[in-house]
């Protein structure tokens, strides 16, 4: 019942896929979500970073065949060099890492990012690529200017994707959901979140602006 859920769930069963249930103890076990993996051949894994870099040094030395197509992060910050190990036993191919960046008001992916060992040498942030089919991005200062690239500014995102505000709350859908400075018929949702572009167009995440913090789960 939380926003990743829902394209967990539905992203597999519309597709004509198996969805497989964690059980409660097997997600507190790095070793038995591991077993699990083998044993019900998953082929498209989504975890938190921190919760794969548990899984990584046991699949090293696990004999378990593994299945896994796709391994998708969200939820945190990527560290690209939490991955070496990881790419050094399976290489960058099969499977294949994608990072991605979401929110709750596109329920809940925005952005996409395949990584690759080449991008180990990259020393700087989590780079979570470019805005999915249905959105748009834009790095803009306090004034809604956009940034120039390699300059941070808060992350604005809009297009048909995006939640129309939020339930009962009038207030808080008027401060997080502006119209768009670029186009009088849309709008725009205030992440609240840090970023700035790259030279090759795609985006870095820099972390917050402000002082929010998740107290289990909760903003």
């Amino acid at each position: 019942a939380f926003d990743f859920s829902v394209w967990e769930i539905f992203g597999a069963l519309v597709y004509g896929g198996s969805l497989v249930i964690v059980p409660y103890f097997t997600s507190r076990s790095p070793e038995d979500f591991l077993k699990l993996l083998s044993e019900e051949g998953v082929t498209v894994l989504n975890q938190t970073p921190s919760a794969f870099r548990q899984l990584i040094p046991l699949a090293q030395k696990s004999t378990a065949p593994l299945s896994l197509r796709y391994v998708i992060f969200g939820g945190e910050a990527l560290e690209l060099e939490s991955l070496r190990p990881w790419f050094e036993r399976y290489g960058d191919r099969q499977p294949r890492l994608i990072n991605m960046y979401g929110i709750t008001e596109t329920t809940v992916h925005v952005t996409y990012r395949e990584i690759t060992a080449r991008d180990l040498a990259h020393k700087g942030p989590s780079p979570i690529g470019r805005p999915l089919a249905d959105l748009s991005l834009h790095v803009l200062d306090a004034n809604l200017n956009p940034q120039p690239v390699g300059i941070a500014g808060e992350l604005y995102v809009g297009g048909a994707g995006l939640a129309r505000g939020y339930l009962n709350r009038p207030e808080l859908t008027s401060e997080r959901f502006i119209a768009s400075p670029f186009d009088a018929s849309q709008r725009l949702y205030r992440s609240g979140d840090l970023a700035r572009r790259r030279v090759d167009g795609s985006l870095e995440y820099l972390g917050r602006i402000d002082q929010q913090v998740k107290i289990r789960g909760f903003r």
